[in-house]
């Protein structure tokens, strides 16, 4: 097992290198050229920068987060195949880099939806929220827009500019694609890529949806055990595999994450995790919460030890964070909570070896 933590490469970033490097059991950083935009070859000639540049601080990059995929591809058009070849030309410069897991995701239009970036807590802290009503009351539009306006002048993942000009007439489209037609398009681009990924020694890990359940008239299909068990039954490669994201399965009530963990872990698909807590508010409203399971509804210590006992040996990386002591940062991506998470993290894994001894 590797701890890592998310890093925003091209200067787009508050917390350096130097500092991710002090953190206790940190080894190296998820990273992207995340200003490549969607359905172009990543230039080798950049990537290979990007790794001297990561080694240089005395850290590892074996997790690249994320390739997008190219709307194309999800909408099942035409024009996919160009842009599924110019990701297999991708895998292909990441595999001479060493990459060895790619955390990628096939959630249209949107990556992901929080309705406030910056919720005020009691003790003074900040965390990324959701309310279901708010976000229905938003036109699409005016919800980027408000995200990006509590965005601190850092880019948000997922929320490229590329997308958001073409944002109303994707949702438009998706209007007409059933949930089977969408499922067929993942499994189109599995073929197509996964023997690739499997030449190469890198792992496909597909995140989960954000939140798990439908919005705005869009196909849902990464949200739940049994539908995880269908994408894994779409192509049984050893290369296809789940981001276990603890706090994006965890907003779903029915979901049994320890269960899960346990379930995936043991029969080796789930080569990354990403884990932290969020506190239930209601069906579909949550508040993002401190990592350790006092503080959330999801039992971050059961998870874990669900991973520990069967020998998962992957990556491991906090998600978002609080923002606390004053940071200014890029929201959920400052360094002091997500430092305290991956401590904590750290500390579960160490007792967990030693009792098993």
């Amino acid at each position: 097992m590797k701890l890592i933590l998310r890093w925003f490469s091209g200067g787009d970033d508050s917390v350096t290198l130097q500092q991710i490097k002090q953190i206790p059991g940190i080894v190296g950083v998820a990273t992207s050229l995340s200003d490549v935009p969607v359905g172009e070859v990543w230039p080798l000639e950049r990537l290979i920068a990007l790794k001297e540049e990561i080694a240089a601080a005395g850290l590892e990059v074996e997790v690249i987060e994320s390739v997008n995929i190219h709307e194309d591809i999800k909408k099942g058009l035409p024009t996919r195949d160009r842009y599924i070849e110019n990701y297999i030309k991708t895998l292909a410069n990441l595999s001479i880099i060493e990459i060895k897991c790619l955390c990628y995701n096939f959630m249209p239009v949107f990556d992901w939806i929080r309705s406030d970036l910056a919720l005020k807590l009691a003790d003074g802290s900040s965390v990324m929220s959701y309310r279901q009503e708010e976000v229905l009351r938003m036109n699409p539009l005016n919800m980027a827009e408000s995200m990006f306006s509590k965005a601190k002048g850092y880019s948000l993942p997922g929320w490229e500019e590329e997308r958001l000009a073409a944002m109303a007439r994707d949702i438009e489209y998706y209007q007409n694609v059933t949930v089977d037609q969408y499922w067929a398009n993942l499994q189109y681009f599995l073929d197509a890529v996964l023997p690739y990924a499997e030449r190469y020694g890198i792992k496909m890990a597909i995140h989960p949806d954000d939140p798990p359940w439908p919005l705005f008239g869009l196909p849902k299909v990464i949200t739940n055990a049994e539908n995880i068990w269908t994408f894994l039954a779409l192509n049984d490669s050893p290369a296809n595999g789940l981001t276990f994201c603890a706090g994006s399965l965890g907003a779903n009530l029915d979901n049994d994450l320890p269960a899960m963990a346990k379930e995936f872990s043991a029969r080796g698909r789930i080569p990354f995790a990403h884990l932290r807590n969020i506190k239930r508010l209601a069906a579909q409203d949550f508040d993002e919460s401190a990592h350790p399971s006092a503080y959330g509804d999801l039992d971050l210590f059961l998870i874990i030890k669900a991973l520990h006992d069967t020998g998962f040996d992957g990556y491991i990386r906090p998600d978002h964070g609080r923002m606390i002591w004053g940071e200014e940062a890029r929201p959920g991506y400052g360094l002091y909570d997500r430092a305290l998470g991956i401590t904590y993290h750290y500390g579960l894994w160490e007792a967990l070896t030693k009792l098993q001894c």
